[in-house]
C-alpha cells in the first residue's frame, strides 16, 4: 500500500537473499528503503560477484512439494505472499527432480535488475562499518554468514554475547561437456521430476574405496588457531568429514545407488553413484550433489577425476570452506525480530539461526513486512505459528532453547500439533497423511492471516 507522505527510509544492511527480500517487502509496502552492500568495495571469502541474492553454495532451494515437504511449503507460503526470491527462482528454475534450482547468475542478475528499477529503492555500496549510525531509526541488519569483523564485533557488544559460528562448505561445478557419457547417464532418482534431471556416475566397490581412502589422505585447507574449535553445520558436512565418519557414510548418504539404473551397464548395480545437479538454464555447468568439501584445489583436482565419467572433468568453480556467523536469537531477540538491547535494529536471515536459503529468505520477508508496518503506524501481524513462517519465527524468537541453540532448517517437527494428535494413536494420520494435514492447516491459515494483513499480499 502508498500512504499519501512518504514515510522515513528504512537502512537494510546486506543484499542477499534476506536483505533483498525484506527490502522487497518494504518497497511495495510504500516504504522508502536504502539497501546497503559492502560488495565490490569489500568482497567476502565466498562471493564471486556484486549481485543481489548471490548463491554462494548450492543454486537449489530443496524441495518444491508443498504437501509433504515442510521447505516446499514455505515456498508456497512465500510465494503467496508477493516474495521476489521466489518469484526470480520460478522464472529461472532449472530442472532438479523435484526440487526447486536455479540458474545462479540469471537469478542475482533478476533480483538485482528488479530492486535497481523500483522507485523506492536506493541501492549504496559501502560498507557499514560498526553499529549503524543513530539516526537509522529504523535497521535490518541482513548480513547473513559473512558479516564484516567490524560490525559482529558492533553487535556482540550491545548483545553481551559470545559470538557464535560454524563452519559452511561449497561444492564444486564441473563443465557438462567435460563428463564422458560413455559412462555417466542422466537420471533422476526414482525418475521423480523429468526423469533425467540428475547426471549419474557409477562406482563399483573397489573404485568408492580406493575413492574413500584419497578423501580420508588426501590434503585439506588448514583452519587459523581462532577457527579450529569452530562446529561445523551438521546439514552441510564436507565430503571428507562424512568419510571420516565410517566408509559406509557415503554410500549410504549422498553417493546411495538406490532408485538409479546404469543403461551402460543395466544388469549390475553399482556399489555407489555421484550425482551431479544442473547449476545454469543453459545446462553447461553441473554441480556435485552433496560434495561440499575443504579439500585443497589441487586435492580436488585430483581425487574427483578419480570418479568414474569425471577423470577429464574440467571445474568451473572449485569447492571451498567458509566460516559464518548467527547470534543467539531466542535470547537477544523478541517476536518482531528486534533486537531487545537496542529496537530500533531488526535481524534477519542467516545471522538469526535460520539455515537454508529459502528460510533466510523467509526471515527477510517477515522482517520486511514488521518494519513496514511500523513505519506505516500498523500493528506488526505475524504469520501463524501453524505455518511454515510461524515456525520458523517462534523457534528462533523463543521457541529454541538458547542454551543449546544452533542453525535449524524448515521442518514439520516445528509445527504445533494438530488436532488429531489428541485421538488415540490407531485414528491419527501418520507420515505422509500427517504432514498433508499439516499443510493444508499452514495455507488455510495463512490465507486467514493475508485476508486480515493490510499489507500487500501476492496478487
Amino acid at each position: 500500500m502508498n500512504t499519501s507522505t512518504s514515510p522515513e527510509p528504512v537502512h537494510v544492511i546486506g543484499a542477499g537473499l534476506a536483505g533483498s527480500e525484506a527490502t522487497w517487502q518494504l518497497a511495495e509496502a510504500g516504504v522508502p528503503v536504502v539497501l546497503h552492500e559492502m560488495r565490490p568495495v569489500r568482497k567476502t571469502d565466498a562471493h564471486h560477484t556484486d549481485g543481489c541474492a548471490e548463491l554462494v553454495c548450492s543454486n537449489s532451494f530443496r524441495s518444491d512439494d508443498y504437501e509433504t515437504n515442510a521447505v516446499g511449503l514455505l515456498h508456497e507460503e512465500m510465494r503467496r505472499t508477493g516474495s521476489l526470491i521466489i518469484r526470480a527462482a520460478d522464472k529461472h528454475k532449472v530442472p532438479a527432480g523435484a526440487a526447486l534450482a536455479v540458474d545462479r547468475d540469471a537469478f542475482s542478475a533478476e533480483v538485482t535488475k528488479t530492486l535497481e528499477e523500483h522507485p523506492l529503492v536506493t541501492i549504496e555500496r559501502g560498507e557499514v562499518a560498526g553499529l549503524p549510525p543513530e539516526d537509522w531509526s529504523s535497521v535490518i541488519v541482513a548480513t547473513g554468514p559473512l558479516t564484516s569483523p567490524d560490525l559482529t564485533k558492533a553487535i556482540l557488544e550491545i548483545s553481551g554475547e559470545d559470538q557464535l559460528a560454524f563452519f559452511d562448505a561449497i561444492a564444486p561445478i564441473i563443465y557438462r561437456e567435460s563428463i564422458d557419457f560413455d559412462v555417466a547417464w542422466f537420471q533422476s532418482r526414482y525418475d521423480k521430476g523429468d526423469g533425467k534431471d540428475y547426471i549419474n556416475c557409477p562406482m563399483t566397490f573397489e573404485q568408492y574405496d580406493a575413492f574413500i581412502d584419497a578423501l580420508i589422505e588426501g590434503e585439506k585447507t588448514q583452519f587459523k588457531e581462532w577457527e579450529k574449535d569452530t562446529p561445523y553445520f551438521e546439514g552441510c558436512l564436507p565430503i571428507e568429514v562424512m568419510a571420516e565418519r565410517g566408509r559406509k557414510t557415503l554410500s549410504f548418504g549422498p553417493m546411495k545407488p538406490v532408485g538409479l539404473t546404469d543403461p551402460n551397464n543395466p544388469t549390475v548395480k553399482p556399489h555407489a553413484i555421484v550425482q551431479l545437479r544442473q547449476d545454469n538454464k543453459l545446462g553447461t555447468l553441473f554441480n556435485m550433489v552433496g560434495f561440499q568439501t575443504k579439500l585443497t584445489y589441487g586435492e580436488q583436482k585430483r581425487i574427483f577425476r578419480m570418479i568414474p565419467g569425471l577423470e577429464n572433468a574440467e571445474f568451473a568453480r572449485l569447492g571451498g570452506i567458509h566460516r559464518n556467523t548467527f547470534i543467539n536469537s531466542p535470547k537477544l531477540l523478541d517476536g518482531w525480530l528486534r533486537l531487545k538491547a537496542q529496537p530500533r535494529l531488526r535481524f534477519a536471515g542467516q545471522i538469526t539461526g535460520c539455515e537454508g536459503y529459502v528460510e533466510s529468505a523467509a526471515v527477510g520477508l517477515m522482517a520486511g513486512r514488521f518494519a513496514a508496518a511500523e513505519r506505516l503506524g500498523l500493528a506488526p501481524s505475524a504469520p501463524p505459528e501453524t505455518t511454515s513462517m510461524g515456525a520458523i519465527l517462534a523457534h528462533v524468537t523463543g521457541g529454541a532453547d538458547a542454551d543449546t541453540f544452533q542453525p535449524m532448517n524448515a521442518n514439520f517437527g516445528l509445527f504445533p500439533p494438530l488436532e488429531t494428535d489428541d485421538l488415540p494413536k490407531k485414528q491419527r494420520p501418520r507420515g505422509r497423511d500427517r504432514k498433508i494435514k499439516l499443510s493444508e492447516r499452514a495455507l488455510a491459515d495463512l490465507a486467514n492471516w493475508l485476508d486480515g494483513n493490510t499489507l500487500l499480499a501476492a496478487e
